[in-house]
C-alpha cells in the first residue's frame, strides 16, 4: 500500500486541536427521507459548521500549526468560496493576516462573508488565470504561507474530523457518501472511517460534466478535465489532488455521478421537507442517495452535506 500523507492518528490529534472551536455538528435524520432512499439515512450537516461548511475545520487546523513566524508574516488561500470563508475565520480567531484568492464568479455571499470576517480579497478571472499560480505569486511577492484547499496533510486531516464524528456517533454505518471537490474531505473522511471500521464501503459523488476524479480513477491516474460548469461551485475542481487522489485509490469504492437537475430538486426536498438549507454542493452526495445510485446492499449510510452557504440571489432563482 501506497504511504498516504496522513494517518488516522492524525485525524484524532486534529480532532483534539479542533475541540472546543470547531462545532460537534449535528446529525440529522428522517422517516420520509429513509423511505424515499430504501435505507436508514444518516445526515452529518455542516451547514452548521462555523463559516456553514466543513472547509473551517482543515483551514483552522492547519493554520494553528504555523510557527510563529509564519503566521506574523500571514497566509494566503485560494478559494471560489468555502475554504476562502474557512481560512477568512480561522485566521481572524488566531490573529493571523490573511489574503484569499477568489474566482471573478465566486458567489457573492461567500464574497462577502470572507471580506466580514477581515481577510483582504484578490480577485482573479477564473477562465483566464490559474488560481494556484496566481496565488503563489502573491504569497512569493508578499512572504505569506499558502494554505491550499485540499492538498495538504493538516487539511485533510482537519477535514477527517467530521467523519470521526459521525461514526463515533454512529459507529454502525455500512457505507459513507461525500461529494467530491479536489478530494480533501473525502480523503480525509476515508482515512477516519477506514480507521474506526475497516469494512465500511465509501463512495463519492461529482456532477456531471465535473467527473475528473471519477476519469481520474477509470484512468488509473490524475486526469485533468476543462473547467467545468456545474451548479454545485464547490466542486469546479479541474483534477483531483496529487495527495488526496492515492487516498481515493485505495478507499473509494465508486464515484457516483448526478445531474444538476437532481441537485437542484434535492435542496428543494432538504428545505420544503426537512427545513435544512445546503448550498448547491452540499446537496450533491445526497443527491445519489435520492437517485438510487448507491448498491441496494448498503443499508445504514451516512451522507455528508458539506455546507449551506447559498448566495441567496440563486436561492431565488431555483425557485
Amino acid at each position: 500500500m501506497e504511504t498516504f500523507p496522513i494517518t488516522f492518528d492524525d485525524v484524532r490529534f486534529a480532532a483534539e486541536n479542533l475541540a472546543g472551536v470547531a462545532h460537534r455538528t449535528p446529525i440529522h435524520s428522517s422517516r420520509s427521507l429513509d423511505a424515499r432512499s430504501g435505507c436508514r439515512v444518516f445526515l452529518k450537516c455542516e451547514q452548521f459548521q462555523r463559516g456553514g461548511a466543513f472547509k473551517f475545520r482543515g483551514a483552522y487546523n492547519a493554520i494553528s500549526r504555523l510557527s510563529a513566524e509564519e503566521r506574523a508574516r500571514g497566509i494566503v488561500a485560494f478559494s471560489s468560496g468555502n475554504h476562502a470563508q474557512g481560512v477568512a475565520l480561522a485566521a481572524r480567531i488566531l490573529g493571523v493576516p490573511a489574503v484569499i484568492c477568489m474566482p471573478d464568479d465566486a458567489p457573492g455571499v461567500k464574497l462577502a462573508a470572507t471580506r466580514e470576517y477581515g481577510a483582504e480579497v484578490l480577485i482573479y478571472t477564473r477562465t483566464a488565470v490559474d488560481r494556484e499560480q496566481f496565488a503563489r505569486a502573491v504569497a512569493e511577492e508578499r512572504g505569506l504561507t499558502i494554505i491550499p484547499p485540499y492538498d495538504h496533510p493538516h487539511i485533510i486531516a482537519g477535514q477527517g474530523t467530521a467523519a470521526l464524528e459521525l461514526l463515533t456517533d454512529q459507529p454502525d454505518l455500512d457505507a459513507l457518501v461525500c461529494p467530491i471537490g479536489g478530494g480533501g474531505l473525502i480523503a480525509g473522511c476515508a482515512v477516519a472511517a477506514k480507521g474506526l471500521k475497516p469494512d465500511i464501503r465509501i463512495f463519492g459523488v461529482e456532477t456531471e460534466g465535473a467527473d475528473d476524479v471519477r476519469q481520474s480513477l477509470r484512468a488509473g491516474k490524475r486526469v485533468s478535465i476543462s473547467p467545468p460548469t456545474t451548479i454545485a461551485d464547490g466542486i469546479r475542481t479541474t483534477a483531483p489532488g496529487r495527495l488526496t487522489f492515492p487516498i481515493i485509490q485505495q478507499y473509494v469504492e465508486d464515484v457516483l455521478l448526478v445531474s444538476d437537475e437532481q441537485v437542484v430538486e434535492t435542496m428543494r426536498y432538504l428545505l420544503l421537507r426537512l427545513k435544512l438549507l445546503v448550498e448547491p454542493t452540499g446537496a450533491v452526495a445526497l443527491a445519489a442517495m435520492m437517485a438510487g445510485a448507491l448498491p441496494a446492499d448498503c443499508r445504514r449510510v451516512g451522507v455528508l452535506l458539506s455546507g449551506g452557504n447559498i448566495d441567496p440571489a440563486l436561492l431565488a432563482k431555483l425557485w
